[in-house]
């Protein structure tokens, strides 16, 4: 996505946090806000050299950048993550809660506790942990905070991914729910529900003959760039274009859900 192609009103010298921001939808957005000229923490776990490269691309363009890498599973590392990122560029105006994977695809006959607790632990936990560490930043000035669901939340995904849909079905309602606890801190809290984007995680996750299918299934009739999630995040980090937005789950799916 080219900078005057996305360049958003009232994100300028705005503080932003990307989790897993080294490549895909993460890395999309995070370079859109940088683009519409807000300061970036960009979270990697294991992308550390892409995540250089994407700080390095916008640092060339003017614009400020600190890599952060963190294994978020671990227990206190979105803590850490927060605390750093706001140390680092000053404080903090929007968090992107955008880490996440399926693990696994897995039948319910092969669910085991270690499972679970290897999706909620990546999935779950580390958006709990990531919000409660940056209210008291946010709440300086107002702020915004974007988690990441799926399609899978409402549609239940494809067979062997149960578990994570129900995760993302989760983000999903702590959205809402956060959303009305931190109105009254000037905190809007909003997810972005993407359909099957074209990253790594399909490539990972799904074969090309199912992916084929799904695009069929879709009136636009073609899978997702994760260039077409970064104008939603842009529109709901942005305090002048939706300040009275708060508490939904916005759905970038090309129509998929009315299929």
């Amino acid at each position: 996505m080219e900078a005057e192609q996305c360049r958003v009103p009232g994100l300028d010298g705005r503080v932003a946090l990307v989790t897993g921001a080294g490549r895909g939808i993460g890395a999309a957005v995070a370079e859109g806000l940088a683009a519409s000229g807000a300061r970036v923490a960009l979270h990697c776990h294991g992308s550390l050299e892409a995540a250089n490269a994407l700080a390095a691309r916008i640092g060339g363009r003017g614009g400020e950048a600190a890599v952060i890498q963190r294994d978020l599973t671990e227990r206190g590392a979105a803590d850490a993550l927060v605390e750093e990122a706001v140390g680092r560029l000053g404080g903090l105006d929007i968090l992107v809660n955008n880490a996440g994977a399926m693990v696994d695809r897995r039948p319910l006959e092969a669910v085991d506790d270690a499972f679970i607790d290897a999706v909620l632990d990546l999935n779950v936990r580390p958006v709990i942990h990531a919000c409660r560490a940056a209210v008291p930043a946010l709440s300086r000035g107002g702020g915004s905070i974007i988690n990441v669901s799926s399609i899978s939340a409402r549609t239940g995904g494809s067979p062997g991914s149960s578990v994570y849909s129900s995760a993302k079905a989760f983000i999903s309602t702590f959205t809402r729910s956060l959303a009305k606890e931190l109105a009254e801190e000037g905190i809007r809290v909003n997810a972005v529900s993407p359909g099957t984007v074209e990253t790594d995680f399909h490539r990972r996750y799904s074969t090309p003959e199912k992916l084929e299918r799904t695009r069929q299934s879709i009136p636009l009739r073609r899978l997702a760039a994760a260039d077409d999630c970064v104008g939603t995040f842009l529109y709901l980090a942005s305090e002048s274009l939706s300040g009275y937005i708060t508490g939904q789950v916005v759905e970038v799916n090309g129509g998929q859900l009315i299929a």
